[in-house]
């Protein structure tokens, strides 16, 4: 497929790389890398990868690990998801459906609290051990045990005993509301009725680890073992792992025993960990990408014009925000939080930062159907001045130093300065920025080493409550320190009704409680800023942006 390139006068045109040549000598470097990157070779790497049938996407960073039960990111889940197959899986088109995966028939009882998946008979581990009712069992037990530490343990609350046996209170994992009758069949009992189950189980913490595996290489409860490495790895996805250099790749290949694998379009993934969104975009216009992780901020416009049938901007159901420490001194006042979050320009960020049309948050969840989005998050700054001051720090006068913690990437650094002038501009708070690689920035985070943190949150499935159920007491994702029992009581109602308009009214007292405390300061609305080659087919637009890889095909240059 031929390509559009620019010209190095038109690579010169763009603002960052403009003002890296303010440095005559960085300058001609510079020059000479964008006249590299940006040649075309005889047969690039998408032509051979598309002729091979393997699909390049760029992935953001290196990820913590591959055990579905531990990880909790993102670029983690878009591995993961290649490898792993749930009860059922995403539609490849269709917003909130789901189509069969190890499950091939699905029922439930009357009032959507008994689900019985029937198991297909021909699922198999890559390896060709049985993949049975067991294997969920154990991976079941598994995330719910504490020593396992799972930060996304919450997601089966759902179930009854679940939360009690993950929390301690009772060691008798037949008191969970799972059984298995037999080898090909899964019960699940909920505390409440469910009707969106199945949109649930599509999360990776429901997904299966093979218990023969898993066992061999340590106990139940112990995270991070060698069973996860590329060579003892065993998968029931559509894919298998077949090479993982550090900070170079990550590859996976059809998986011959996957039960439906004759109908998987495509024959491996190549997974890069390109940090620097500019080397991505660059690498796409050379040809070495399928699909990026995103489009900096600065060329969404540019690849817009030049690149207009590769750009997508897309709504995405996910929030970015600020979490705050609680227990930190300068933040266990929510006068002081709200402040921070009232001085906060959106639209400003928006329109001169990210660029991508996202939209601010007025709220913690995005709008959802007839789900309205809350209104208290906005920008105001008189009222900021005084709430700080009302606290005790008038004009930041006496409050403790402050530092904003967030990731490496080159946006995140933008972002964060931004942050750091309204600040001071509007508080007089000068606000230290500090900047770690993805894990180490995760485990700090995690750690609740910060005062600020930049984060943000996807929607795991079509339903306000994914939003809302993390900021419980001792949640995995909470890592705020922030508890409210009112709001735990609110959920714990909402898992007691199915009717629909309840449970948004029960929802939204429950957000506008959360926002009231702001235990996050809720900066936009993501979108999705992405290039993708015109030789992927069957990559259609979702909001969850949870692609099933295996109706992905690969069409090559004629």
């Amino acid at each position: 497929m031929d390509m559009v390139f620019p010209s190095i006068q038109e690579i010169l045109e763009v603002p960052r790389i403009r003002k890296i040549l303010r440095d005559p000598l960085r300058g001609v470097l510079t020059a000479i890398a964008c006249l590299s990157l940006w040649s075309c070779e005889a047969t690039s790497s998408v032509e051979v990868a598309s002729r091979d049938g393997i699909l390049i996407m760029g992935n953001s960073s290196e990820p913590k690990g591959l055990d579905p039960h531990v990880v909790s990111g993102v670029l983690e889940n878009n591995i993961i998801r290649s490898l792993f197959e749930g009860l059922v899986i995403e539609h490849h088109s269709k917003n909130g459906e789901y189509l069969p995966g190890v499950a091939e028939k699905v029922e439930r009882d009357e009032n959507s609290t008994v689900w019985t998946f029937h198991l297909r008979k021909e699922a198999r581990w890559s390896d060709g051990h049985p993949l049975t009712s067991e294997d969920f069992m154990f991976s079941f037990e598994r995330i719910l045990t504490p020593s396992l530490a799972s930060d996304y343990s919450f997601m089966l609350y759902y179930i009854k005993g679940a939360e009690d046996f993950h929390k301690g209170k009772t060691t008798d994992f037949s008191e969970v509301g799972v059984s298995a009758p037999d080898p090909h069949t899964l019960v699940v009992k909920l505390l409440g009725p469910l009707p969106f189950l199945p949109e649930i189980t599509k999360h990776y913490t429901w997904f299966p680890v093979p218990k023969h595996i898993v066992l061999k290489h340590g106990k139940i409860g112990e995270p991070f073992t060698d069973w996860t490495k590329p060579e003892n790895l065993v998968c029931n996805g559509s894919f298998k792992l077949k090479s993982w250099q550090i900070n170079d790749h990550i590859e996976v290949e059809r998986n011959p025993e996957y039960w439906d694998a004759r109908n998987v379009g495509i024959n491996g993934i190549r997974f890069l960990p390109i940090n620097n969104s500019y080397t991505e975009t660059r690498m796409f216009a050379s040809n070495q990408l399928h699909i990026t992780y995103r489009v900096p901020p600065e060329m969404i416009a540019y690849s817009g014009e030049h690149y207009p049938k590769n750009l997508r901007t897309e709504p995405w159901i996910g929030t970015y925000f600020i979490r705050c420490n609680v227990d930190a001194k300068a933040f266990t006042d929510k006068r002081v939080r709200k402040a921070f979050s009232m001085t906060i320009d959106q639209k400003s960020i928006i329109d001169n930062v990210t660029l991508g049309k996202q939209l601010p948050a007025t709220g913690l969840v995005p709008a959802f159907g007839e789900y309205p989005a809350s209104t208290p998050v906005s920008f105001d700054p008189e009222t900021a001045k005084k709430l700080l001051a009302e606290a005790g720090y008038p004009n930041g006068e006496g409050l403790p130093d402050i530092e904003f913690l967030t990731t490496d990437q080159d946006s995140a650094k933008a972002l964060a300065e931004a942050l750091q002038a309204m600040w001071l501009e509007h508080l007089g708070v000068t606000v230290k920025i500090r900047q770690l690689e993805w894990t180490t920035y995760l485990d700090t985070m995690f750690k609740q080493e910060y005062d600020l943190a930049a984060g943000g949150w996807i929607g795991d499935y079509l339903d306000p409550l994914t939003f809302l159920d993390m900021w419980i007491e001792g949640g995995g994702n909470n890592r705020t320190g922030w508890s409210n029992e009112q709001f735990e009581a609110l959920l714990d109602k909402v898992q007691q009704t199915g009717d629909q308009a309840t449970r948004y009214r029960l929802l939204k007292e429950a957000e506008e409680l959360f926002l009231e405390e702001r235990p996050v300061l809720p900066i936009y609305w993501y979108t999705r800023n992405y290039l993708i080659s015109e030789d992927v087919r069957g990559w259609n637009p979702l909001i969850l942006d949870n692609h099933p890889y295996k109706f992905l095909k690969l069409k090559a240059a004629d």
